[in-house]
């Protein structure tokens, strides 16, 4: 070679390394870049988890505030029940005797100064599954807008309580014609105590709920 030709030749072979070099820091760049993002994905998925576990365990810790609150509040006071009434934390709970559509049960419990009952959290539910053994109307309705479960006080369904709802439930009917809208909920006893929606003109028994006296 010519000291030119040699000149150009050992320019050449330093282009070509440092391409290759180029390129490898370039995979190794991807590669790492990969690897940060699955780790940041990983992440963001353990802080989603942990910011669901904490609203859920808020949740239950107001539950349990609010229960502790109105347990105090009724030591406080000593309150009582009607005759035929049962006390339960601090409410006082009635089975009716006869049975109704869902709008019959709600009036007769507001005539006795109540309301259907209201289940707040999963003890409440447990003394209801023991209260009765019949199938009896909750204060429970998706009346207003389909599907937005809310209660007779006004305040909707806590998904805390979901559980509650029986195997496919709610369905509002299924879309069988047969049954109708179905926009009132009521305890079925032969299934476990869960819930399922049922048309409101349905006749059962009814459960009140009021505060004691």
């Amino acid at each position: 070679f010519s000291h030119q030709n040699l000149e150009w030749f050992n320019y050449s072979q330093l282009y070509n390394q440092l391409f290759k070099d180029v390129g490898s820091l370039a995979a190794d760049l991807t590669d790492t870049k990969d690897k940060l993002t699955d780790r940041l994905q990983v992440s963001n998925d353990r802080l989603s988890d942990m910011t669901k576990e904490r609203d859920r365990l808020n949740a239950t810790l107001t539950e349990m505030s609010n229960e502790m609150s109105r347990l105090q509040s009724l030591l406080k006071k000593k309150k009582t029940c009607p005759a035929g009434w049962r006390m339960f934390s601090c409410s006082c709970y009635l089975l009716s005797a006869s049975s109704g559509s869902w709008d019959e049960g709600r009036a007769d419990c507001r005539t006795r100064g109540g309301d259907l009952v209201v289940i707040n959290n999963d003890d409440e539910q447990t003394f209801l599954s023991t209260f009765t053994n019949k199938e009896t109307w909750i204060g429970l309705n998706d009346k207003e807008t389909e599907g937005s479960w809310m209660w007779v006080d006004g305040t909707p369904l806590s998904q805390l309580l979901t559980k509650y709802w029986a195997t496919t439930q709610p369905d509002n009917g299924g879309g069988d014609p047969r049954w109708g809208e179905e926009d009132c909920v009521h305890i079925r006893t032969y299934d476990n105590v869960l819930w399922n929606d049922l048309k409101c003109s349905a006749s059962f028994q009814w459960v009140c709920e009021k505060d004691p006296i």
